[in-house]
């Protein structure tokens, strides 16, 4: 194989940082290359630096042998390198044919909707690819607004596409439609990067793997010629563990009961179409499917964010639907939304602020007119290291923390009885490994084990099958705002659950 790509003694700084310290990486002509790596690792902004958005303090490109300056995408898509982002950069008030020829000049002042209708056809049928060009993109799965992002790169003739965690929204089916449509695209001659934090789709799809840490390559190896325990001790420079030691659970009553509930979302269509369900205490129950079928609604819901329209939900045999956050937290519900920096850390306080935000006003940090600051820093102190947050001081801003630096403060905060001295009744934890890499997530799995262990009941909303499956006591698969099948580890195959998240109906084990 010839090198596509060769990147050389690439070094980028950004204030107080250094994003990138002298990388090379090469990509082949018909290679999948996977790119590894921790949170800040550097590999993003690599990618980036390849794509345009940002332009290297110094170090070389070259493109199939000749040295090039790429200033910004527009450069980079003349070069045949194409981008695609986790969040899909399209129109959805647009169709996929509008989609695809926006801002290209080629196809003149007049536009034969027609011929470039039946070109996207054809070239999407190519790959397996069933699309209908006058679709509007809001009428689309996750999986199909994928292949219209890929479209648009192959209509352009992209040579080199650099994926950024394609999979993260996908079935199991959507995702061995990408894969096959991957392995055709090498075997085509094109080149693909593949970033992603999964180290089984690393082994699934790719030829190559380079695993980035610090800023720096740590190594590339052929894929086959190195195995899971290994690459995640690069990532992390320590040996991570791959399976979870659960002891069977020994219910003792009902953390939540939920009951026939019914909701609306924010364009005010029902999100929550009648939803039973029952976690109990000592009990990990995972709530998997695909974005959007009413899983943040859901936990807005049970968090006391968003208004019920019918239905109970009993915590300790109170209803607690259309009740104030205060009072649901009060009766030992703790909530770990998506997002933190959207929705839970105020970025420009300080890690004790963020910490003590809902508690500085309850005793023994507070007489409810002055707050106790000598006891403040102390738990606060102790909570930095009980979980383990990594920051130079109390003092430091909230902002300035790596993703899983963040979701260990929203931990010691949500689980750690400041409010109430006692653990939670019921935990919502909603994605809370979504985007942390491998080190990060290990340590949220051990806590909410640790927490059930305790006698917390817990409700783990994820789109990751794996995840769930082995994480959970018991999984729920939610699709279209209902609950359309609970099970246990082991009981489901993962096909099946793939299609039950697709809303393909199957034998149900509720």
């Amino acid at each position: 194989m010839d090198e596509l790509v060769s990147l050389r003694g690439i070094v980028k700084h950004f204030p107080g940082v250094l994003a990138n310290d002298n990388v090379d990486f090469t990509l082949r002509r018909g290679e999948i290359h996977a790119l590894l790596g921790e949170n800040g690792a550097g590999k993003t902004t690599l990618m980036n630096i390849l794509y345009g958005l940002y332009r290297p303090d110094s170090g070389e490109i070259y493109i199939e042998g000749r040295r090039v300056e790429i200033s910004s995408p527009k450069d980079a898509i003349k070069l045949g390198v194409g981008m695609v982002h986790q969040n899909f950069k399209l129109i959805p008030s647009h169709t996929i044919l509008e989609n695809i020829i926006l801002g290209l000049k080629e196809v003149g002042f007049i536009i034969n909707y027609k011929k470039i209708s039946e070109e996207v056809k054809k070239l999407a049928e190519s790959y397996g690819w069933r699309i209908n060009p006058n679709a509007y993109v809001w009428q689309l799965t996750a999986g199909e607004k994928q292949q219209v992002e890929l479209l648009k790169l192959l209509y352009r003739d992209a040579r080199i596409l650099i994926l950024d965690e394609p999979t993260s929204v996908l079935t199991p089916q959507e995702c061995r439609i990408l894969f096959q449509a991957l392995r055709r695209m090498a075997r085509e001659g094109k080149g693909i990067i593949f970033i992603t934090h999964k180290l089984d789709e690393v082994f699934a799809i790719s030829d190559r793997v380079t695993v980035m840490r610090k800023g720096k390559v740590v190594v590339t190896k052929e894929t086959i010629k190195t195995d899971m325990p290994e690459l995640a001790q690069y990532m992390v420079g320590r040996p991570i563990l791959f399976t979870i030691e659960k002891k069977e659970p020994k219910p003792s009553g009902e953390a939540i009961i939920i009951k026939n509930l019914k909701a609306f979302n924010d364009k005010g269509v029902l999100a929550l179409k009648g939803v039973d369900l029952v976690v109990m205490k000592n009990e990990i129950v995972g709530v998997i499917g695909v974005t959007g079928n009413g899983q943040q609604e859901l936990v807005e819901v049970i968090a006391g964010l968003r208004k019920a329209a019918e239905g109970s939900i009993l915590i300790d045999g109170i209803n607690i639907v259309n009740s104030s956050p205060d009072r649901i937290i009060k009766l030992g519900v703790a909530y770990i939304p998506p997002e933190p920096l959207r929705y839970s850390i105020a970025p420009n306080l300080t890690i004790v602020d963020n910490l003590f935000i809902k508690a500085y006003r309850y005793k023994p940090y507070s007489n409810g007119i002055l707050i106790n600051w000598k006891k403040v820093y102390k738990k606060a102190d102790e909570l930095v290291k009980n979980f383990q947050i990594i920051s130079p001081s109390l003092s430091t801003k909230a902002k300035s923390l790596s993703g899983g630096n963040l979701q260990r403060l929203i931990l010691a905060r949500e689980l750690s009885g400041l409010i109430g001295d006692r653990i939670p009744r019921l935990i919502v934890a909603a994605y809370p490994t979504k985007g942390l890499d491998i080190g990060a997530t290990e340590f949220v799995h051990k806590t909410l084990i640790e927490y059930s262990r305790k006698g917390s009941g817990i409700l783990f909303i994820s789109e990751d099958i794996e995840e769930a499956l082995m994480i959970s006591d018991r999984v729920a698969v939610m699709h279209d705002g209902r609950i359309v099948s609970i099970f246990k580890p082991g009981e489901v195959d993962i096909e099946k659950i793939g299609l039950m998240m697709a809303g393909v109906q199957v034998a149900s084990t509720i």
